[in-house]
Formats: C-alpha cells, structure tokens, sequence
C-alpha cells in the first residue's frame, strides 16, 4: 500500500548526528526480520501470522511495561499535547495542551455538541489507559467502549472509570483493531487517537473503523505518518527509511504510510467528507517536554524501574525530534463521515 516501501533511487543526504544514534541499543533481531518482510512488497498485508502475532506481543508487552510510568508523570492521555506553534511552554501547561488536542480534534472533525446531534456510542481504538473515553462520556454523556492490546492497560482503564463514577459509562477490553469484537454499524463516533501507527495492515485497520461505524457516523484517526511523497519519487531516501527504522525498533511499529495513503484508502470505501491537515507544527514543543520529565529526578528514576522495553523507547525520543526536525515525520489527523 505504501509507496515508502519500495526500494529507493534517491541519493542519500550526510547521516544524522552521531550522538542521536548513539543513545540506541542496536535494531533487535526481532525489528530487522519485520522490517525485512515489509520492505519485500509494496503492501503492508503480507506479514506473516507468526511476525503479526509477535509484533501485538511486542506492543502490548510495551505498554504493560510503561504504562504505569506514563500515568504517574503525565497523567490520563497516552497523547501528544495540541500547542500553538512556536510556542514556549512550562512542563504544567502539558497537560492542558493533552485535553485541548482532544478538543481541537472534535472541533476539525466538526463532531456537534448539540442534544441531538452528540455522539451517543463511542468506540475508543487503542484506549490506552481510557483518558479519551472518559473525557468523551463526560463531555457528551455518550457510552463509550476502549479496546487495547495491553491487559494491564485495560484493567487499569476501567479501575479509573469505577474510581471516578463513569463505569456505567465507559468500559475497555483486550481486543485487536484489526478484528474489532463489535457488530458492524455500533459507533457513530470511531475515536483513534495514535494507534494507527502501530497497525501492519493500514487497510485492514482503516476497514475495520468503517465497519463498525453507524451510517452518518464520523471516524477521526490521529496518527504519525511519514511525509508524502513528491509526484517524482519512488520511495522515501535511504536516510529516511534508516531513521524510521531506528524509531520503529524502539515503538514496535511496523512500516510507516503517509497522510495521502490514509486518504487513499478512505476514498476506496468510499467514505465521505474526508480531509486531513498536518498538525506538525502544532505538536512541536511535546517531545522535548517529554524528554525532561524524564530528566528529573522521579522520572529518572521511574524509568530505571520500569524495564528494558521502555528504557529502550525513552532513548529513542532523540529520534522522533530529529523525524521531526527534517520534515519527514508528520502528525496528521484524518477525518471521515459514512454514508448514511
């Protein structure tokens, strides 16, 4: 599916920074046989059910790992904060800027407040710890269900809702984005606020969403995408796939797409109302605030606690900056409307 896959014709810019690379363990054997298989085809749907299965142990392993270190310094909302651009911000106003990305990604997919026309059945795709689904029942009153790879994610998710009074609300379950456990037609709202990347069939995922989705209902995926691709390339620069795979290592990923790989795959289903804005630049301030919380005495030594896994990933938040910096990493949110 991804044109990023093919082999490339370009020349390769001066490596990055030494010191960044440096700040990585090596590219596990497990990272390269999945980024072998990938770069093999121009389509993401040939992983093996042997590599898919280890991939969904990676990730859930991942955030079983680090989940609880990511709640006790930021709190609810395993996502990037929504910042003006260029903005100069203090660590408290990050958790803020986690609420307004929520907010503006309702106001960009023109979701209504209105009685009548509020989303009433959410489904929250890669939940996290349930931070969006809990703020999307109390914002709108809707009942809302969260599906996660990680176990203890989901426990700790519906701790939290009985905790704060929303467990006839909201409730989340170990499921699998790729196979959703939901009739079709349940959801006018279908929330994915950065799981896409994670997934290894970008159009599986994407017709799954539009499965589950209710005639008239909206599907919002917010996700990391490589940049798009000029009308004159083949694939991205050998530098680029380099990069991405150093990143893909640390966040168990499998190959990357671009924002108009995303479209592409909307308007085969043939969805409608679909646009999609790059809010790079809006997200611009999150990973270096990341970096010192993680710097600081309790973030230091949480992390050392944690584990291999997410030690392995804190080292890599070099490397998001750097994806950022060159213009080859884009945040983009894609929205949709189904036909009714």
């Amino acid at each position: 599916m991804s044109a990023c896959l093919r082999p490339s014709l370009l020349p390769a810019p001066p490596p990055a920074p030494t010191w960044r690379s440096s700040l990585l363990f090596g590219v596990s054997s497990f990272s390269r046989k999945l980024i072998t298989r990938a770069s093999s085809t121009t389509s993401t749907t040939t992983m093996s059910d042997a590599a898919a299965r280890e991939l969904k142990e990676g990730i859930a392993e991942f955030y079983d790992e680090s989940s609880s270190l990511w709640e006790d310094i930021w709190g609810d909302h395993m996502h990037h904060g929504f910042y003006e651009p260029d903005s100069s911000v203090s660590v408290s106003d990050h958790r803020a800027a986690q609420v307004r990305m929520i907010e503006e990604t309702l106001r960009f997919a023109g979701v209504s407040e209105a009685p009548t026309k509020r989303p009433k059945n959410v489904v929250d795709v890669g939940c996290g710890i349930g931070g969006s689904s809990r703020y999307l029942a109390k914002k709108f009153g809707a009942k809302c269900q969260g599906i996660t790879l990680s176990p203890v994610q989901a426990q700790r998710a519906n701790a939290l809702a009985a905790a704060r009074g929303l467990a006839d609300k909201v409730s989340f379950q170990v499921g699998d984005a790729l196979q959703q456990p939901f009739p079709d037609g349940q959801f006018d709202l279908v929330w994915s606020m950065e799981s896409g990347e994670h997934m290894p069939d970008k159009s599986k995922f994407v017709s799954e969403l539009a499965r589950v989705t209710a005639p008239a209902g909206t599907i919002i995926i917010v996700t990391w995408c490589h940049r798009d691709l000029a009308p004159s390339e083949e694939s991205l620069q050998p530098w680029e796939q380099e990069l991405l795979k150093k990143i893909c290592d640390a966040y168990y990923l499998p190959a990357w797409c671009s924002t108009a790989d995303y479209v592409k795959l909307l308007q085969s289903l043939s969805l409608e109302d679909i646009k999609a804005e790059d809010w790079s630049q809006n997200v611009a301030p999150f990973w270096p605030a990341v970096i010192r919380s993680a710097l600081t005495w309790k973030g230091f030594t949480s992390l050392l606690r944690t584990g291999l896994k997410t030690i392995k990933g804190a080292l890599a938040m070099p490397l998001m900056i750097e994806g950022y910096q060159k213009n080859l990493i884009k945040f983009a949110i894609i929205t949709c409307r189904k036909p009714r």
